[in-house]
């Protein structure tokens, strides 16, 4: 048998390795003609896929546009996807399938995603709500790439096609991308959806398109969203927490029906002490009838915050029956339950028995299903990673405790923030439950290394004096203590007191290294 003609019955065989092989085969002197014929269109098949690809970059859409996605991240993205198709009143429905497209596309079920896409496009041609041509590039990029990705070349170029199309209408200088504030505002739409590590992305997409149209009605609401969760993450000092508040109010008269902006408009006004002006705008929110979902979260959060406990829960559970796998709505009625069990330990002096103490064993397990249920949902949950350990700590089960910090902190992708706030209660935990005054006082350590003001950095510091003080109080002359106790005080601006504390440990050190009786 000659070397070739192994290869005849392959002749619709992949690219790639085969073309180097078929062209080394083609190459000898009696190959049949065949061979070449073979060689030629293999070779022309990767041309054309080089060809394809040089377009597809520079086509301006879901893969292309970088979003930041932890595999860990794609099953709680998907359900918040869903929930929005099903649940968010807003004209944007197009862009949420091209991001579903996107997500079933990274989760290996292209099927699945040129349905979706087929779903944008239905939308679009429905003719209910004018699309720009914006989402229009960004569809048909996606079907491009995905058909790509599915070894469909063909079909890929019919897509390319109609964005070149396009592009040339409107004169622009690429034939695959189109520089406009619309499309802009897709991108940023894109990013805001993905999570907090997008966040900076999307802000900077939401100005541009706001420097070209700043009343646009669907600019300023992204960009009144993107900052009010910017600055829930950042944790500025309190003078500057009221900045997305004026983005807030302007995306609110641009959109007067839109009832989730409202909401996070109250949450904010609540955060810097106006509640009372906060809760009328939850009051209209609640008697508007769009995103009534999304609006019993939010305005949950509201009166959880308030103390209203019980219309807390009320609302939530409504909630509940629209988006039964949303991992927020179950970390919220966790939270509901949490402080229904330090209220009841509070009324009775820490120290509950009979019904209370029942009450509080149930709640508490109520507690623990729901934020057991958040993190099985959203693995990368870290806040309600802690609440849940504090929870299995109440309980009284420290082992389970101790196991789901170290959860987090093997999560190296978590924000300084959050860590910030997960030493704090392992600080806790470690304080009260394990009764470990030395590994406190290096998990409050670590909160207050992490420089970014916050109340938690400031409780830290309170925590750690507390401890410290309690350890000098049975050992006067702990050099360790007085020297962490002159850093708080240097922490809080008392620099005399700091000086003092500091001095005292300087010069017990001394006497200890030239004790009485030696030579120095």
């Amino acid at each position: 048998m000659e070397p070739w003609e192994v290869l005849y019955d392959n002749e619709s065989g992949t690219r790639g390795d085969n073309i180097s092989l078929l062209r080394v085969l083609a190459s000898f002197p009696n190959a049949p003609e065949k061979l070449h014929i073979i060689t030629v269109s293999f070779y022309s098949d990767e041309l054309n896929d080089n060809l394809i690809e040089d377009k597809l970059v520079q086509l301006r859409c879901h893969f292309t546009w970088k979003l930041h996605i932890e595999d860990t991240e794609l099953q709680d993205l998907e359900n918040r996807v869903l929930d929005q198709i099903e649940f968010l009143d807003h004209n944007f429905n197009v862009g949420i399938h091209n991001l579903l497209a996107y997500v079933k596309h990274l989760n290996g079920q292209n099927q699945e995603a040129l349905e979706s896409l087929k779903e944008a496009e239905d939308l679009m041609q429905a003719g209910h709500i004018r699309q720009s041509d914006a989402i229009k590039l960004v569809t048909w990029g996606n079907y491009a790439w995905l058909y790509y990705h599915m070894d469909r070349l063909a079909d890929a170029q019919i897509y390319l096609d109609k964005v070149e199309s396009t592009c040339k209408k409107f004169a622009s200088p690429s034939c695959y991308t189109m520089e406009c504030p619309e499309m802009d505002c897709k991108e940023g739409w894109a990013l805001l959806k993905c999570g907090g590590k997008n966040y900076e992305r999307a802000k900077a997409c939401f100005e541009k398109a706001l420097e070209v149209d700043p009343e646009n009605p669907e600019f300023s609401t992204g960009y009144a969203i993107v900052v009010y969760r910017l600055d829930g993450f950042n944790k500025t000092p309190r003078s500057r927490k009221t900045f997305c508040v004026q983005p807030l109010k302007r995306a609110i008269r641009l959109n007067p029906g839109d009832a989730y902006i409202k909401c996070l408009l109250a949450m904010k006004l609540q955060n810097i002490g106006q509640q009372a002006e906060g809760e009328k705008y939850i009051e209209e929110a609640l008697a508007n009838m769009s995103s009534q979902a999304y609006v019993f979260r939010y305005a949950a959060m509201f009166y959880r915050k308030k103390g209203s406990l019980g219309k807390a829960l009320q609302l939530l559970k409504m909630a509940l029956q629209a988006t039964p796998s949303s991992a927020l709505v179950h970390h919220q009625i966790g939270l509901c339950y949490r402080a229904q069990v330090h209220k009841i330990n509070k009324a009775t002096s820490w120290q509950p028995r009979g019904p209370d103490r029942e009450n509080i064993d149930r709640i508490t397990k109520l507690a623990i299903s729901h934020f057991e249920f958040a993190v099985e949902q959203k693995p990368t949950f870290e806040v309600a990673y802690t609440h849940l350990a504090d929870m299995y700590s109440f309980a009284g089960n420290s082992r389970k405790a101790e196991e789901t910090y170290q959860k987090v902190f093997c999560m190296k992708s978590t924000e300084e923030e959050k860590m910030q706030e997960i030493y704090f209660q392992q600080g806790r935990f470690q304080e009260f439950k394990r009764k470990s005054e030395v590994d406190a006082i290096i998990y409050y350590l670590k909160a207050i290394k992490i420089e970014k003001p916050s109340s938690v950095r400031d409780r830290s510091i309170s925590s750690l004096e507390r401890v410290v003080l309690r350890k000098l109080q049975r050992n006067p002359v702990d050099i360790e203590s007085l020297s962490i106790l002159g850093f708080t005080y240097k922490l809080k601006g008392e620099m005399n007191k700091a000086l003092e504390y500091y001095e005292r440990a300087l010069r017990l050190a001394a006497d200890f290294e030239n004790p009485v009786g030696h030579a120095p």
